[in-house]
């Protein structure tokens, strides 16, 4: 069996299993927690904190996700610490400014080893603890190099080999776009998610890359946007 994939049936109709689920407060990781949460039988969050400028901000808005959504199933949030102001420096994600607004590509809001962070961790904590997937939520339109099937392939396969390990790395999503993955959450408490580079107030900014692409999404699926922005 690989290391990594896509699930073949998402959401699995008989899990037997537990599931680590990387979150981080967005719209994806959420829809893809709430669907976790109706299948398997225990569901653990796995949040890492980087010191990025809007994590405060988007730990709120994952907490009141995690309990409007609360279930048998669904265990407590598990904090991990990769801090990366040591490598990023004066990095816009970490500084707040220059943050790309909303006419940039999605190529501007790229964040060296992004994935390389948010994997390591989580992995070893699920070999330690008797997990044996984590699931991600990178979409079908995701341009980066740390998001491709060979990226994930390769560094599951290192960790595993390190820790003498054998955890899946889940993308169920990896051949759907924002659209799909908006209406699969119909009905969830979306309001409760956070997409935005540059938070105001603890709102959305409403002009930054990430708040772009929040709008045109819900426009995109023809669902009412519960977004409060700034601007």
């Amino acid at each position: 069996m690989p290391v990594t994939g896509p699930h073949p049936v998402w959401p699995p109709t008989n899990p037997g299993t537990a599931l680590a689920v990387l979150v981080s407060g967005g719209l994806d990781s959420a829809v893809l927690l709430a669907e976790a949460v109706r299948a398997y039988p225990a569901v653990f969050p796995l949040y890492v904190r980087a010191g990025l400028y809007w994590e405060p901000i988007e730990r709120e808005y994952l907490d009141r996700f995690l309990a409007a959504i609360h279930a048998p199933s669904l265990r407590p949030l598990r904090v991990f610490d990769e801090p990366v102001r040591d490598v990023y420096g004066e990095h816009w994600s970490v500084s707040g400014q220059g943050v790309p607004g909303a006419d940039t590509l999605d190529e501007a809001v790229f964040l060296p080893g992004r994935n390389v962070l948010l994997l390591a961790k989580p992995l070893i904590w699920c070999h330690m603890n008797g997990v044996p997937e984590v699931a991600t939520a990178p979409l079908r339109s995701n341009p980066f190099p740390d998001a491709t099937p060979e990226f994930y392939d390769d560094f599951a396969r290192i960790v595993s080999a390190a820790i003498d390990g054998r955890v899946r790395v889940l993308r169920p999503y990896s051949a759907l776009h924002k659209v799909d993955v908006l209406r699969r959450g119909g009905g969830l408490p979306l309001q409760h998610t956070f997409s935005c580079l540059r938070p105001v107030n603890g709102l959305h900014c409403g002009a930054c890359n990430k708040c772009a692409e929040r709008r045109a999404g819900f426009a995109n699926a023809e669902m009412p946007d519960p977004t409060r922005y700034a601007i």
